[in-house]
């Protein structure tokens, strides 16, 4: 443990930035779960409504410092791919 003062600040915010980050990481992962398990099932409109809400929470995942940008981009890309792909067959 440390006993300088300001390393013991700096361990309770690397610890409250952990819990945030984690809390953030898990949230985008349930709305991307959301999205495949509605291509699964087949359900096109619940894929799309979907799709919106994980795009929007991958993208604040990515300005949060969570997720790199390009990243973020390549998963929205291939959801919507996946979910064009089920509403044309």
């Amino acid at each position: 443990m440390a006993n300088i003062k300001s390393a013991m600040k700096r361990i309770r915010q690397t610890q409250k930035r952990n819990e945030r980050n984690t809390a953030r990481r898990s949230r985008q992962r349930s709305f991307v779960k959301q999205v495949e398990t509605a291509i699964e099932s087949g359900d096109a409109n619940a894929a799309r409504t979907a799709l919106q809400v994980a795009q929007s929470e991958l993208h604040k995942a990515a300005t949060k410092g969570v997720l790199k940008r390009n990243t973020a981009a390549r998963k929205v890309s291939r959801l919507n791919a996946r979910v064009k792909a089920m509403a044309s067959a």
